[in-house]
């Protein structure tokens, strides 16, 4: 069972993503302090960095934004993979100083660190991305059925507008023609409005918003699975109804209101953050998981902690690492961690144990709406995955380092 939580308090509206009673997703958005990432800009080229093979170009924020090579040259795909982009670029022969482009937000400033921007735009909706750059027509990767995919393949190209690009999202599995076509009808209409706006903001300045973070509910995390959408608020709870409705979604006839200004206590979801934001996990088996996140990747550590089995070993070993598996793509999620992520299970001996734990973390991790992949095994045991990095960490958004030891969570003595 999927549930969707969404609390309103003043200025800030909160929402909380559960699955079978855990909670997996937390997202908020504070009055004018909403999300940057899909926002598009019309920005110009502050200065080249040769050495950095990228750029920094002003679009109006705090600091300005870095633009990568591979960002400012239009994508090319091979059947439903993005190319590396060629290596012979340079950033100078890209780009000038004072140039003017239209740009989008692909990650948020963190830290010192600026946005990071692309001019390859994308416009997402419920059922498929439009591209207005790129003449490519794709399925999500996790639309796995063959027939399934030639069927939207299909009616996606003939739905397409010329010079136009579209990805057919997950959530398009098993809807009908007329569903896929109303979308793409619906993005290609955004975007004709994007290109009339472009002509009439100053730059730098902010040509196009992401819808806000209730909207985002109804498009990006309302699925098939979702039976039960949790409000605070009646306008909120009548507009997801109305929305619902419209999509044809069961989940219209349960969204339910509770007049309580803080629900989120009622899940115990503040404790969940407060336990996601410390390093050591506790699984029910009594073992536990160590999460650390450095700059350049994630390291989890696993441990069998106050388990000690009941028949073997191997058995005591297969448990905790499966156990360990599940927990890991959770928390993954809930913290929302991205890049690199390296994965210490507890040693074991034979090569149906590794891979029988590979396929519980595949299947734990394919419920991720974000892109993963699993890398494998090396040669000392560890698991190697990646998360594409997508906003801030539960780490960045709920904490900050500490003054007295700066983050290191040691104080010298003397």
């Amino acid at each position: 069972m999927k549930e969707i939580v969404l609390q309103g308090q003043g200025q800030t509206m909160r929402a909380a993503v559960l699955e079978d009673g855990e909670l997996v997703e937390v997202h908020e958005e504070e009055g004018m302090l909403a999300r940057l990432v899909g926002n598009i800009y019309r920005g110009r080229v502050v200065n080249i960095l040769p050495g950095m093979q990228a750029a920094f170009v002003d679009i109006g924020l705090e600091k300005n934004a870095f633009l990568y090579v591979g960002d400012a040259v239009p994508f090319q795909y091979d059947e439903d993979e993005k190319l590396p982009t060629s290596t012979e670029l340079r950033v100078e022969h890209v780009l000038k100083p004072r140039q003017e482009l239209l740009v989008q937000v692909a990650k948020e400033p963190v830290g010192s660190k600026g946005a990071r921007i692309t001019t390859n735009l994308t416009i997402p909706g419920r059922y498929a991305v439009l591209m207005p750059h790129t003449e490519y027509v794709g399925v999500s990767r996790k639309i796995t059925d063959e027939q399934e995919r030639l069927r939207l393949r299909k009616i996606a190209r003939a739905a397409c507008p010329p010079g136009k690009g579209i990805v057919v999202r997950t959530l398009a599995k098993g809807i009908d023609a007329q569903e896929l076509e109303d979308d793409l009808q619906e993005l290609v209409a955004l975007w004709d409005q994007v290109e009339k706006e472009v002509l009439h903001i100053s730059i730098p300045g902010l040509v196009h918003q992401d819808v806000n973070l209730v909207a985002r509910a109804i498009r990006d995390w309302v699925d098939q699975e979702v039976e039960v959408i949790t409000v605070n608020q009646p306008e909120v709870a009548e507009g997801m109804r109305q929305a619902l409705k419209e999509l044809g979604h069961p989940a219209a006839n349960q969204v339910r209101l509770i007049y309580q200004e803080d629900i989120f206590s009622n899940y115990s979801i503040d404790d969940e953050i407060r336990h996601a934001l410390q390093s050591k996990v506790w699984l029910k088996s009594g073992g536990y998981l160590v999460i650390q996140q450095t700059e350049a990747l994630s390291v989890i550590d696993v441990n069998t902690g106050k388990y000690v089995g009941e028949k073997s070993l191997q058995d005591t070993i297969m448990h905790i690492n499966q156990e360990a598996a599940a927990e890991i793509a959770r928390q993954i999620r809930l913290r929302n961690l991205g890049g690199i992520i390296v994965i210490d299970f507890i040693d074991m001996t034979t090569e149906e144990a590794k891979e029988q734990l590979m396929n519980v973390l595949e299947k734990a991790v394919a419920r991720d709406k974000v892109k993963c992949q699993i890398m494998g095994l090396t040669q000392l045991g560890l698991v190697e995955m990646t998360r594409k990095k997508v906003g801030q960490t539960l780490e960045v958004r709920y904490g900050r380092a500490c003054p007295h030891c700066e983050g290191t969570g040691r104080i010298v003595k003397g």
